[in-house]
């Protein structure tokens, strides 16, 4: 089954559109796991056992790991999801951005060694720097498009003499002559729901993954009316996968973290789902 059929199953059976972000900050872990790197597993997959009916996909960050040497535990940690919650993909957000054989390591480590469905990439060496992963049948490729920050400004809003903006011409680009073998989809952050719809218009198909709802302040129905669009039945046409972490992992500080962070995620996608509903009916 390939990244965008695992998509289109874990919403059906999870009746999500909701993504948790998992960001380990040990020094916000609850109780006794304060500030214990060696608890990063324990901590993650407490929430994923929490949400695991809840979500679309689960996307661990690598950075919170590899900062505490905790690049095992994050294998552990896909390994569970897959066993615990086989029907969501894990997106590995890492990034990666280079050429050549440094680009196929960086895949092999993402698809071989860590054994994640999808993987953040950012675009900006060009598509030498995607085609190592396309290798990869049937795993997803998500590339930066119009990212949540706002210094995203100075480069992906930029005009080029074709008249796009950067962000425009990467929709372009992954909509056609990239998507070779239609594992791309695009990042654009919650935080601009025009650029979300623009992105759309250019990208009909392709999975969105939209970070920002949430601790960023993202607009949950702009966020969803924006990018999510179905038949008129309820079926899924062009996917978005809406992303949610410190909200979600830290609802509590507490020994009750992982209820927490289950009715947080329970309540998250409520919202995203009251946001496409209207748009179901008047579709």
């Amino acid at each position: 089954m390939n990244f965008t059929s695992q998509l289109a199953r874990a919403e059906a059976l999870n009746d999500s559109l909701l993504c948790v972000g998992l960001d380990p900050d040990p020094s916000k872990f609850p109780g006794s796991w304060k500030d214990d790197p060696a608890r990063i597993f324990d901590f993650c997959a407490s929430i994923v056992d929490a949400t695991r009916d809840l979500v679309i996909s689960f996307k661990p960050q690598i950075a919170y790991f590899a900062a505490h040497r905790a690049e095992e535990q994050l294998e552990r940690l896909i390994a569970h999801i897959h066993k615990s919650a086989p029907q969501v993909p894990v997106i590995l957000d890492a990034k990666r951005g280079d050429i050549g054989s440094t680009a196929e390591q960086y895949a092999h480590e993402v698809f071989e060694r860590y054994r994640a469905d999808a993987v953040t990439l950012s675009p900006f060496m060009g598509f030498d720097s995607v085609e190592p992963y396309l290798a990869y049948e049937g795993k997803g490729v998500i590339l930066l498009c119009r990212t949540s920050n706002p210094g995203s400004a100075d480069l992906q809003a930029q005009t080029l003499q074709s008249g796009d903006k950067v962000y425009e011409h990467i929709a372009r680009l992954a909509s056609g002559a990239w998507n070779r073998g239609g594992q791309l989809g695009l990042v654009v952050g919650a935080t601009y729901p025009a650029e979300i719809a623009r992105v759309r218009e250019l990208a009909p198909t392709l999975p969105l993954l939209i970070p920002g709802v949430g601790a960023q302040g993202g607009d949950a129905l702009a966020t969803v009316r924006a990018g999510w669009q179905g038949d008129g039945t309820g079926r899924t046409l062009a996917p978005i996968i809406v992303n949610s972490s410190r909200a979600v992992l830290y609802a509590s500080r507490g020994e009750n973290f992982a209820e927490a962070a289950r009715q947080a995620a329970f309540d998250t996608r409520a919202e995203l789902n009251q946001a496409r509903r209207p748009a179901v009916a008047t579709a």
